[in-house]
């Protein structure tokens, strides 16, 4: 099932940056979608992104949008998911995460 969502980034722990993968973090009130990774696009200062979704269990929203490098605080974002990627999951350590990140925005880049 697709969903459209929107929402203001704002600002996150950073640990998407840290690992490697920058996020933006979307403040919104839209219906979520089921906690997961998903495939989508973005829509930032009318122009479109490829993106990797993450919704959180507990309503957190993050999207590493592809090519995009650059200040988006404050900004509006307009997702799309398309894809249903994976659900939730804790992983034991970064590296198996960063990995699984990886493999995620293989598949992103791709849809």
């Amino acid at each position: 099932m697709h969903y459209i969502l929107s929402g203001k980034v704002i600002k996150g722990d950073g640990y998407g940056k840290k690992l490697g993968f920058p996020t933006v973090n979307l403040e919104t009130s839209d219906t979520l979608p089921p906690a997961g990774v998903y495939t989508g696009n973005a829509i930032m200062n009318n122009k479109s992104y490829r993106a990797g979704i993450l919704i959180n269990p507990s309503g957190k929203v993050e999207v590493h949008l592809l090519g995009y490098s650059g200040d988006a605080y404050g900004n509006t974002v307009i997702l799309e998911t398309k894809e249903f990627l994976r659900n939730y999951k804790k992983f034991n350590t970064e590296e198996e995460l960063i990995r699984q990140i990886e493999e995620d925005l293989k598949i992103c880049s791709q849809v």
